[in-house]
Formats: structure tokens, sequence, C-alpha cells
């Protein structure tokens, strides 16, 4: 079943060129830490373009059960009027993430530092992901936490009254974890110091920067060292949310392996912590630009066009990309079934917990469409066929997860026969519109009954 209802059989079905404009959902790592950090500000933050997927409603609900007052204006404007740092209320009822593992993640830190209680929860696939990465280090802040074994959901968090500032070094390349950590961080008194080996995507930095928080980064020998002084009061902010990098990921890389497509796909993010997957899609021969590059909101922003490309090339992508593009590698690997010889992807364990075991999820489904996969605890290897050579014909299941399901249909349109999912519910969690947009391009993804 999908996290919101029964399950929607989809497939997609070979089609002919991609053709125009593919104005995707807004970012949703920025969505979520925008209605947070405007939730522990104090007035009013407006927010235009906010992604209304489901992950991103479920963190909209949370906040107004923490005594925000988050209003939805229509058309993707928001506005959060914050109850500031340590202001947030004790919610009456369990909170319900979803699908969404940034939501309760990073909730769970903004919570941890209050004297309140609150109970988390979330849909079949949420309940079985790891929260004990999160639960460790607030309880260094002096939180409690009781839940399932391996520090699952349903978990109930009780805030600590008397928080301390921690030093934390981050031990999995997360930015959930470290963003959860520096909410955490803004109710404690002093300096809380996060250090990460490996550098992941900065959003929360940026954005605590803009809220007026006392944060400054530094790199060292010993890794990325993040200083935060707790206790401030976050000034109400104007957010323009850039489109997701991680949505654009199924246009772009549909329009790369069907035949004569070419298309636009604007103001996207192209923070250098996301964009590792269109890096590493040009490393493979595609036809891929970026366009008008400019910043907005302190983020960089361009618009990028993909266009067919008949001689893309197995490459090695390099791991110390993973964390810039932990989430595309399963739309990576359907590009690198069109392409010649082996895509090797490496350090990538973070996949196998993710909303589904990842490497597991895209291996079987791509063995079903007739591709064959190598996969190792934090590595797998794709064999390409090469343009107009995968065969395709087979069902893969989505194990509720949003990103399989999406990266099946983009294999079917250039594949030589239909590919099925068993449930294309879960796409709603982030990209909404995922099927309206893809048939305005050309696509044929269609709702099947079985």
């Amino acid at each position: 079943m999908s996290g919101h209802g029964a399950p929607i059989p989809m497939t997609s079905r070979p089609c002919g060129p991609l053709k125009g404009t593919a104005n995707v959902p807004g970012d949703k790592s920025i969505s979520h830490r925008s209605l947070i950090l405007g939730a522990m500000a104090v007035g009013e933050t407006r927010i235009t373009g906010l992604l209304e997927g489901e992950d991103v409603l479920d963190t909209a609900r949370a906040m107004q059960a923490f005594g925000a007052e988050v209003t939805n204006h229509g058309g993707g404007e928001w506005s959060v009027h914050g109850v500031g740092v340590g202001g947030f209320a004790e919610p009456d009822q369990v909170i319900d993430c979803g699908n969404s593992g940034t939501g309760v993640r990073l909730i769970m830190g903004s919570m941890a530092t209050s004297p309140i209680t609150a109970t988390f929860t979330g849909d079949a696939s949420l309940n079985k992901r790891p929260m004990a990465r999160v639960t460790d280090p607030i309880a260094l802040f002096g939180a409690q936490t009781v839940g399932r074994s391996g520090g699952r959901l349903p978990l109930t968090v009780v805030g600590a009254r008397e928080p301390m500032p921690v030093r934390f070094t981050v031990p999995v390349p997360s930015a959930q974890v470290k963003s959860a950590v520096l909410l955490a961080a803004l109710n404690a008194p002093g300096e809380s110091v996060v250090i990460e080996k490996e550098a992941t995507r900065d959003h929360t930095e940026r954005m605590l920067a803009g809220f007026g928080a006392d944060i400054t980064t530094e790199d060292t020998e010993e890794g990325r060292v993040i200083t935060l002084k707790g206790q401030p009061e976050l000034k109400p902010q104007t957010i323009v949310v850039p489109r997701d990098p991680s949505s654009a990921a199924f246009p772009v890389c549909a329009a790369l392996i069907v035949p004569g497509s070419d298309v636009l796909v604007p103001n996207i993010g192209l923070n250098p912590t996301r964009a590792g997957l269109f890096f590493t899609l040009q490393d493979m021969g595609a036809d891929l630009t970026f366009e008008n590059m400019r910043e907005e909101g302190g983020e960089p922003v361009a618009d990028l066009r993909a266009k067919f490309s008949p001689g893309l090339k197995g490459i090695a992508v390099p791991p110390d990309r993973a964390a810039s593009m932990i989430d595309e590698y399963p739309v990576l690997s359907v590009v690198a079934a069109f392409a010649q010889g082996d895509t090797y992807m490496a350090g990538v364990k973070e996949l196998r917990v993710k909303e589904s075991d990842r490497i597991d999820a895209m291996a079987k489904g791509l063995r079903a469409n007739g591709v064959e996969v190598n996969e190792g605890e934090d590595w797998w290897t794709v064999t390409g066929l090469g343009h107009g050579k995968v065969p395709g014909g087979g069902t893969a299941a989505s194990e509720l997860d949003h990103r399989i399901a999406m990266s099946f249909m983009v294999m079917g349109m250039a594949a030589q026969s239909p590919v099925s999912v068993d449930d294309g519910g879960p796409i709603a969690t982030s990209f909404p519109i995922f099927e309206d947009l893809m048939s305005g391009l050309g696509a044929q993804v269609v709702r099947t009954n079985r």
C-alpha cells in the first residue's frame, strides 16, 4: 500500500520526443526548513513556491500542532507566524510525519531542547527507518526518547528542561542528522559545535544565517566545523523557494534517453551540495547545459536544458560526490541502463536506509526489465545496454518509495516495452504533479488496473 491510501499501479509506455518546459515543484529540503525556521522565528515569515507534496504538508501540520500559525494563501504562497526559539507548545495529538524522514528528524531536533513531550509516527516505510542517528545526539542535549528497537517509530521525545550545548561529530554523511542537531542547538545556551567529515547539503546553515542566527562554518583538517550560538531571536523572512533539483532529475534524465527530446527545466537550485547528478550526467556525455545562471535568496539557480544523448557512456561515479546526489542514484541507474558499458556507484551505503533499501529495490526492478546489476553493501554496478536496447516489459516494486516509482516511469519512456510499478501512490509525497507534468512533455504515464 502507499502511505496515504490503496496502491496505485502505474505504467509508462515508450513515447515520442519529450518537448517543452518542465516547471517542477519547489525544493523539498528548503520547504521543510522554511516552515520549521519560520515557526521558530518571532513574527511572520512569508514563503513563495513552497512544495505542496504530502511530506511538506505533514511538516506544516506539525508546526501548527506545536503552536505556530501556518496559513496556505494558495498558489504556493504560505505564511508562518512563529512562536520564537523555545516557544513550542506541547502538541495535543501524535505527530504523523507520513513518509518523510527529513520532516520527522528535523522536527525532533527542533523540539528536543524545549520542555515539552511529543510522540511521532509515520507510514509503514517511515516506521522502518532508523531514528537512533537523531535520538542519540539529541540525548546529548538532555532530551530523552522512548521508542521501538533501533529507535524506530512510533517514538516519544521528552525535551530537555535544562539543555546543554554540545560538540558532536556526525558519524555518517547526513544533512538530516546535522540539521536536527543544529535545530536542537538553537535553544541550548552557549555555543554548540557540529563537525561533519564529509560535507552534506548546507541549506540549514544558509537559512539559519538568513534568519539571523550567529553561525559560522570553517573547513579544517577535522572536517567542516559548524559553530552555532544558542538562544537567538530569529527574525522572520521572505523566502522564495527554488525548484527542486531532485525533482528536476526526472524530466532531465527522461529527455536524455528519449530520442528527439529537448526539455527546459527552469529555476533549478544548484547548491553545490545538491548538484552532483548533473555533473555526473555531463561526465557520461549528456547534452545538458546550465542557462541563465544567477543567485536567488542566497542559493545558486539556473535553467537546465536537456537534450537526447544517444552516446552516453558508463563511468565510475566519484564516491566523494555521493552526498551531493544521494537521492538521485535511482534515476541515474536508469540512465546508466541506456549508456554503453558499466556505471559503477560506490560509497552509497546510505541508500540502504532511505524510504526503502534503494540499492535492492532498483537492482530487482532493473533485472525485471532486462538489465544486469551487481551490488555490494555500499556499491552497485549497472551494465548499460545502449540506446534503444533496454527490453523493459517488467513490473518493479516501488517499496513505498517515491523515487523508485518515478525512476521506473522514466525507464518505460525509452524501453522497448512498457515498464510498470506496483504502486505509484508515494509519488505524491514529493512530486504531486509528476504525471501531469510528464504527460505535458509527451510521456505516456498512466494509472493501470490490475
